[in-house]
């Protein structure tokens, strides 16, 4: 009671005081001075600010010389930032911010917005509550203003998100959005749901920016625009996967693979084998056996006519397995083979080597055709022993088929 008291006293004394006082004097309130007023909001005489009788708005002079005092406050303040002084850079900052109303709430913004991204990245959470708690000023302001102004909304968007505001930021994003529907700007519509779909998935917010996407997919396909279709199926692809959606991944990827095969785009044909090599684990997840063989074989296929061997043989390492549990026994041997000489005689890949060598032991030893499982594990020790990896593993195999 005592200590609010106390403060009430101090905060009267400064308003009654606060004539005589420039900016510059007041002094940045510590964390812990949490009834403080934010230094953002307080309005006082300061020499940079041309006085002007009964309110007289700025001249263009009087803006042009106000903003290269204001730049050259920047440069003062960044240069005690430098110094190690962060107390007396963000009280200089502070000044230059209250100084920037004079100019405008467009001009305002963008220096809180640049501010903001510097108590950000120097961990001066309060500074960025000044900051954010002024930007929601403006945007209350901005939200009674008919016609909207778009242009405010996009840097109060882009300012929040500098100081860490999602919330804040969509608000003003959505405003813009509202707008330029009702201004039927369709290319203003598409940019702008980006916007919102990019803040979504910087916060991992995997649900809302696979809405948004959505949205911009059905947008492109309604124009036929195949490019940005494109990328829209991948951000899809990849939010799906990252949220664990098997089903949705599957269908964004598959829409994705044709679109690749029907414009025949070089860049998009070299990343077609990954594709499906993706499309086949999403149907081995679930269940789907036939079109999980489906889509390996076509990664393989794909992978070996551009010459991917690497890939080739990643294809060729996930259809064996799915030989091995669907009883395909001859065809995960031809399948291993064909691995190997891969691996041999165009990736240059030891480890898969090695790993081919041993999917062939394995599959020796089942069959209990132990000479074949020796040899072959035999020939993974010697690229074992090349590595220096796994010698143990090999050793131990080859004793368990020479018992």
């Amino acid at each position: 009671m005592l200590r609010r008291l106390s403060v009430t006293i101090t905060a009267t004394l400064f308003w009654l005081m606060a004539p005589s006082l420039t900016l510059a004097e007041i002094r940045q309130p510590t964390p812990r001075d949490q009834f403080a007023p934010n230094p953002l909001e307080i309005i006082l005489p300061d020499p940079l600010l041309p006085q002007k009788p009964d309110n007289q708005p700025l001249t263009s002079q009087d803006k042009q010389q106000l903003e290269i005092a204001l730049a050259e406050l920047n440069a003062e303040a960044a240069a005690k930032l430098q110094a190690g002084d962060k107390p007396g850079a963000f009280e200089i900052w502070n000044r230059e911010l209250r100084l920037r109303r004079a100019l405008g709430s467009q001009a305002e913004v963008e220096a809180l917005s640049r501010v903001g991204a510097i108590a950000w990245s120097q961990n001066e959470r309060q500074e960025v509550q000044y900051i954010t708690q002024r930007l929601q000023t403006i945007q209350k302001q901005t939200q009674l203003q008919t016609p909207p102004d778009i242009e405010l909304l996009r840097s109060l968007g882009q300012a929040f998100q500098q100081v860490r505001s999602p919330k804040n930021s969509l608000d003003a994003y959505n405003q813009v959005l509202i707008a330029v529907r009702e201004k039927q700007d369709v290319t203003a519509e598409v940019e702008t749901l980006k916007t919102i779909a990019e803040v979504h998935l910087s916060w991992l917010d995997y649900t809302n920016a696979a809405a948004t996407y959505e949205e911009l997919l059905l947008l492109a396909s309604s124009k036929s625009d195949r490019l940005s279709e494109v990328r829209y199926l991948q951000q899809l692809a990849y939010i799906y996967d990252q949220s664990k959606q098997t089903q949705p991944a599957l269908t964004a990827k598959t829409k994705l693979a044709e679109l690749y095969q029907s414009q025949n785009n070089p860049e998009n044909l070299l990343q077609f084998s990954a594709l499906q090599l993706s499309i086949g684990e999403d149907y081995e997840t679930l269940l789907q056996t036939d079109a999980a063989f489906k889509a390996y074989q076509q990664a393989y296929q794909s992978a070996w006519g551009l010459q991917q061997y690497a890939r080739a043989g990643d294809a060729l390492r996930k259809l064996i397995p799915l030989y091995r549990r669907s009883g395909q026994i001859d065809n995960a041997l031809k399948t291993t083979q064909t691995l190997i000489d891969i691996e041999e005689k165009f990736a240059n890949n030891f480890y898969g080597l090695m790993k081919a060598y041993d999917e062939l032991g394995q599959i020796y030893q089942e069959r209990k055709n132990y000479p074949q499982a020796r040899e072959a594990f035999q020939k993974g020790l010697a690229v074992a022993q090349q590595l220096r990896y796994q010698e143990a593993y090999f050793t131990k195999k080859l004793q368990e088929v020479n018992q």
